[in-house]
């Protein structure tokens, strides 16, 4: 029982472990990867336990298990590894002195004319009840989603939004991406969720804004053809806008 004796040095590598699981569970937590982790953490202790008692054929046997898994387990984590991966190198973008260093453009934003243009666009979808998923662009850059798509590269206006997002327009399904004042491209596929906790009433358009939205910086307008209704999905959270007046508040913000 050897174990049971330890120093200062052991308390914190304890508390350091339980920080990384208590991390890792928020990292994953809703995703069909939770289950799998839970798993991990039960054979883990089941080897410290094992080890501890000088088991030492049930210690040799789940080490294996978990050496062997450890390639699995890379291949069925990579949507969360790269989302966490992302997520480092976007806070880290995001400081001033990182940002110099690595040469990083400036995020890119929308002047009032350009705010005014997509809000009216997007009230008017709205009311007619015109499905549109719209990928506001900020530092990064997006070229793998801008290359699903066709490109347009022309200045936002109300008038052509809607007429991209027409439902007899060849371009309509899809996303359209917006960098700056222009239309980048339209007709662009993003990724899908894969996260279990939204809402039953969220459709595709909503599962690729939150998917888009967890993979960068991108800002996402999302009009639902079903409902009418308004969302603005940012940093994978979604906020339902009742006013016009607050959506322009948050792509002034941006």
């Amino acid at each position: 029982m050897e174990f049971l004796h330890f120093s200062l040095i052991d308390l914190i590598d304890i508390i350091l472990v339980a920080a990384v699981i208590y991390v890792i569970f928020r990292w994953i937590r809703g995703s069909s990867a939770m289950n799998i982790f839970v798993a991990i953490i039960m054979l883990f202790l089941m080897r410290v336990l094992a080890m501890a008692v000088n088991m030492k054929m049930t210690s040799a046997l789940l080490g294996a298990i978990l050496d062997v898994g450890a390639i699995a387990i890379i291949i069925i984590f990579q949507p969360e590894i790269r989302r966490f991966l992302n997520n480092i190198g976007r806070t880290a973008g995001n400081n001033n002195l990182v940002r110099r260093l690595m040469q990083s453009h400036k995020a890119e934003g929308m002047n009032s004319e350009t705010v005014s243009e997509t809000v009216l666009a997007v009230e008017q979808m709205a009311a007619a009840r015109t499905g549109a998923l719209i990928l506001i662009r900020r530092r990064d850059n997006l070229e793998s989603i801008i290359g699903t798509g066709d490109t347009i590269d022309a200045k936002v206006s109300q008038r052509l939004i809607m007429n991209i997002f027409f439902k007899n327009s060849p371009l309509h399904d899809g996303a359209m991406v917006i960098g700056g004042d222009r239309i980048v491209a339209a007709r662009c596929t993003l990724p899908i969720t894969d996260r279990l906790d939204i809402p039953a009433s969220f459709g595709m358009r909503h599962k690729a804004a939150l998917g888009i939205s967890e993979q960068c910086d991108a800002a996402v307008i999302v009009v639902s053809e079903e409902t009418g209704g308004i969302s603005f999905v940012e940093g994978g959270n979604v906020t339902h806008i009742d006013n016009p007046n607050v959506l322009k508040l948050k792509l002034g913000n941006l």
